[in-house]
């Protein structure tokens, strides 16, 4: 019998940058052993969805606010086995509300992604990590 691989279920996060291009960096309340470890939003991919879709619900879900996908941040980075991570710039729609933390976050951050210090200021989810560092790299101008 032949094993089948499956396609990995991917995880969609928003570099979510506000009108200062600072970016939103959101700390994990669960499951506990992410509890008050920080995060860039997002959430599951489910069919049928677009990525951008899936990003879209996940932003107004966990945080409150209209959000529009800008671009895909290249790269994929693997979470635990079977998932993988996908990241996308955004930004708020005008009339949008502040973000919250509603689901799943107890405290939101904007953060300078020119301030390495600020960005070293929170403890990033290890699998984070380099998402955020590829994300910063692309930070939208203007």
């Amino acid at each position: 019998m032949t094993e089948h691989p499956t396609a990995p279920v991917v995880v969609v996060a928003a570099a979510l940058y506000d009108d200062r291009g600072r970016l939103l960096a959101a700390r994990r309340s669960a499951p506990a052993e992410l509890a008050g470890r920080w995060e860039l939003p997002g959430g599951k991919l489910e069919p049928p969805e677009t990525p951008e879709q899936a990003l879209v619900r996940e932003l107004r879900e966990e945080l409150g606010v209209d959000a529009e996908v800008v671009e895909r941040v290249p790269g994929e980075w693997p979470l635990k086995p079977g998932y993988v991570l996908r990241v996308w710039s955004a930004r708020l729609r005008p009339g949008s509300p502040e973000p919250k933390p509603l689901q799943d976050h107890d405290e939101l951050r904007w953060l300078a992604p020119d301030q390495s210090a600020e960005l070293a200021s929170v403890d990033w989810l290890d699998q984070d990590r380099p998402a955020v560092a590829a994300a910063v790299r692309r930070v939208p101008r203007g």
